[in-house]
């Protein structure tokens, strides 16, 4: 008779968790597609400017603080045909440039022979410029072989194979959906061809030979065509480009060579940008016509101006500053006079250059802050000049705070709310007739101080909850956690049982070792955690060069149309590691440093980890103003921050990656009630379960309920549910009901939750803890070492190709051996002196 009362107790008690579980889970909302537009082009009259940058020492956030403004396109070179490493470069620089709202200009250069390019090269390649069209709006200018008629590239001067990989690469992105637009560039023809032209032809091809030979003398000459041989033809070109640079060289004649040294450090002469567009300076012969007016104005292409001035710090001469504002004045004023130059990049950088004896050259117009500061004014005087943004942003804030999907896009989410709502109340109904029936089922409460399993076992479930949320494959677990909208979320009442737990233990730390040596353990942890949570988006960075493992699923995020951005967004891919690649440089900028140390990067799955850390440092000023028994005065200050956020939603008291999703003033309001209720737990309890308190706390629960079905019942019937209005219905999910900013809808729920929740295991304690508690009570004791673990869980399964996630199946049994592997590392003690537990 007994072994058949225990076994049904154990199934009683497995209803209860499974539609308590049911009950409380929650749902992303469905999205539709979003549309894509058309190629951005700089408007009438207005030109684009940034940098070419060196993206191994320099950064957008770097160039645009050292500028102290926004550009309007940033270039990057790129090998081609695109390898992983490539496609990782390029797609951090697209990154980058989408969370400034900037063009890139992408300069492939080719790393192997222009014979060896295939079509599957060029398709590869704009499959990839589709990608990132598809996931940032972000307009990309394709730089493809630029300087092609130079001599100190690997690919210069092979006119017939360079037109036909042109053409190739051309054909598949005006033939695909990325809007990419094609960029001929090659450079100034001065000095053309650029040395030593004897015997070359007898390496050509007689296509060749015809090609280069423009005057047919038999010879490659500078009375040779420096472009025409190489112009793919108007079909594959949409801009023309041009490199044009200073590199200091006294007579235009001798600085249009590589031979003649660069001794000294010369301002320009004036007019020299304009003879270049003339086609005047550095020919040894008269040209027939110049650049801009054959390639641009003739069809009325747009034109990209590649430029700079070089400077030498070993060399005596002219001022830096002068050298380089004498020479971007005057492409500033070329720009005025040419008006289908419509981008302009800079080069930024500092390299060894041939042209300076291969000593390192300065073409950098912002490393030094008085240069930066007049190249900021002249750029700002010339009224054509476009700051940014000029597309789209997608930065990392907005990639934050799009993990929180919340938003309704269709369906009915407020459903799942009320009759989850409903279901968990008569639940809570109920278990007031099952304690009376069956006592001996009760938590058995003897008042003394100590740990309440109640609480760790429901943490348990709360961390296993999000863990599992966090690990995207398909399944019951999943089903539970994702797609049955309840009361609550686990991250909120992870805030709030974490502040319960600290209230309830922390006296008892104050009463063994003092009070400001407790004071000292909490600051040690609160360290700890700091510590930690640097480790792990340290390793999780140095993760993401080992080739088979998937990082992006963790270091990006996918908007899923349901954050933020609403149903438009989705499909953006956001990146949440800015300028991680800078903290290899050496010396690392201070601002990658700095978004570093203030969590402004990370795992999206460990965001709140940032809340976790803030509020850790409070603890011990909150629990003296506790102890002293101004609770009200503590909850005041609470409850004023969190208005203050919701007047002033934009404020960010720091810029942590956690703010955009859990905003620091608005959470501290569950984390401060958890500190006080764990503090005075027993005298409320006791309230609570006194007659007048059992009264309020159904009417309470109840109440809501009925609120709940009175206003669905209005929607769906079709009478006004008086004296709310008649669209309430419709409203509420997104007026009341949003976690970011945790609206009163959500608090409600948080105390409904957390009351029906701790009503339930009460009552049925024994048959729960019987059967889930040798698992949930130890995961829930050590629910911040779980969720330090779930990151490494969940970049593991993306890593693993090929299996079908969405199976429920797979999805059952993998989340089953991720479950029991964490108990048994809680078991073992596993990491415990490292990870805070």
């Amino acid at each position: 008779m007994h072994a058949v009362r225990r076994r049904a107790a154990r199934a009683v008690a497995f209803l209860v968790v499974v539609a308590t579980l049911a009950l409380g889970g929650a749902l992303p909302a469905s999205a539709a597609g979003a549309s894509t537009a058309a190629a951005v082009t700089p408007a009438t009259g207005t030109t684009w400017f940034g940098p070419d940058l060196d993206w191994g020492a320099d950064a957008p956030d770097g160039y645009a603080g050292r500028l102290g403004a926004t550009p309007s396109m940033y270039g990057v070179e790129i090998d081609y045909p695109l390898d992983r490493s490539a496609r990782k470069e390029f797609l951090r620089a697209t990154r980058a440039a989408a969370a400034q709202g900037a063009v890139l200009v992408v300069s492939l250069e080719p790393d192997q022979s222009l014979g060896s390019l295939t079509a599957a090269d060029a398709r590869a390649a704009n499959d990839l410029f589709e990608t990132v069209h598809d996931q940032y709006d972000t307009q990309v200018l394709v730089r493809f072989a630029p300087q092609m008629n130079g001599t100190w590239v690997r690919w210069g001067q092979q006119p017939t194979r360079f037109v036909a990989a042109f053409r190739a690469l051309a054909s598949a992105v005006h033939g695909g959906s990325s809007d990419a637009l094609m960029v001929w560039s090659p450079s100034y023809g001065a000095g053309y061809p650029f040395g030593e032209s004897a015997g070359r032809l007898r390496d050509l091809s007689a296509t060749d030979v015809a090609k280069l030979d423009t005057n047919d003398d038999g010879q490659l000459t500078a009375a040779d065509d420096p472009y025409e041989p190489y112009w793919p033809g108007a079909s594959s070109v949409d801009w023309v480009g041009l490199s044009m640079y200073y590199f200091g060289k006294g007579k235009a004649t001798e600085a249009a060579g590589r031979d003649v040294p660069l001794t000294r450090n010369d301002v320009p002469e004036s007019g020299e940008v304009a003879a270049r567009f003339d086609e005047t300076w550095g020919y040894e012969q008269q040209q027939s016509g110049n650049f801009y007016d054959r390639f641009a104005a003739a069809d009325d292409r747009p034109m990209l101006l590649d430029t700079g001035a070089l400077y030498d710090h070993s060399l005596r001469g002219d001022a830096e500053l002068s050298v380089k504002q004498g020479w971007w004045r005057q492409v500033l004023a070329a720009v005025q006079d040419r008006p289908l130059i419509r981008g302009v990049t800079f080069l930024e950088t500092n390299r060894r250059e041939p042209e300076a004896g291969n000593r390192v050259a300065d073409w950098r117009d912002t490393a030094v802050p008085g240069i930066a500061g007049s190249f900021r004014t002249d750029l700002e005087r010339a009224g054509e000049v476009v700051f940014g943004p000029v597309t789209d942003r997608v930065t990392p804030q907005a990639g934050a705070a799009a993990t929180d999907q919340q938003y309704d896009t269709g369906g009915d989410q407020m459903a799942w709310i009320v009759w989850c709502s409903v279901g968990l109340a008569l639940v809570f109904l109920l278990s007031g007739l099952f304690g009376r029936l069956l006592p001996s089922w009760r938590y058995p409460d003897d008042g003394k101080p100590g740990r309440d399993l109640r609480l760790d076992l429901f943490r348990g479930f709360i961390i296993l909850a999000v863990v599992i949320t966090h690990i995207e494959i398909g399944g019951p677990y999943s089903y539970i956690t994702l797609h049955a909208t309840g009361a609550i979320t686990g991250a909120e009442m992870f805030v709030f049982l974490s502040g319960m737990v600290l209230g309830m233990t922390y006296p008892f730390a104050i009463k063994k070792f003092g009070e400001w040596a407790a004071a000292i353990g909490a600051w040690k942890r609160a360290r700890k955690q700091y510590l930690v949570t640097l480790g792990v988006i340290l390793v999780v960075f140095a993760l993401s060069f080992v080739p088979f493992l998937n990082t992006d699923a963790i270091t990006t995020f996918t908007d899923r149309g349901t954050g933020t951005g609403g149903v438009g967004a989705e499909g953006r891919v956001y990146d949440l590691y800015p300028n991680a690649m800078q903290l290899l440089a050496y010396p690392p900028p201070w601002y990658a440093i700095r978004q570093f140390l203030l969590l402004e990067m990370g795992p999206w799955p460990f965001n709140i980890m940032g809340l976790f850390v803030v509020l850790s440092l409070f603890i011990p000023a909150f629990m003296w103003v506790i102890k002293r028994g101004f609770w009200w005065a503590l909850l005041v200050v609470s409850w004023a921050l969190y208005v203050y956020q919701a007047v002033n939603p934009d404020f960010r008291p720091i810029n942590s990656q956690f703010e955009s999703v859990f905003p620091l003033l608005t959470w501290q309001v569950v984390f401060t009630h958890g500190l006080v209720l764990g503090y005075y737990r027993r005298q409320i309890i006791r309230a609570l379960t006194g007659r007048l308190g059992k009264v309020l706390i159904g009417v309470g629960i109840g109440g809501y309920a009925l609120f709940l079905v009175y206003v669905w019942a209005g929607n769906h019937f079709g009478f006004v549910p008086t004296p709310f209005p008649a669209s309430m219905y419709d409203d509420l999910y997104n007026t009341a009901y949003q976690r970011v900013d945790l609206q009163w809808g959500r608090l409600v729920d948080i105390a409904f939750f957390a009351i029906v929740s701790y009503a339930i295991l009460t009552v049925f304690w024994k048959p729960i803890a019987a059967t889930i508690g040798w698992l949930w009570i130890p995961i829930g004791q050590a629910s911040l070492y779980v969720f330090v673990w779930q990151v490494f869980f969940a970049l593991a399964i993306a890593s693993i190709p090929g299996v079908d996630w969405n199976n429920g199946w797979i999805g059952f049994a993998t989340h089953t051996v991720l479950i029991l592997l964490v108990w048994y590392m809680i078991r073992k003690r596993f990491m415990f002196s490292v990870i805070p537990r």
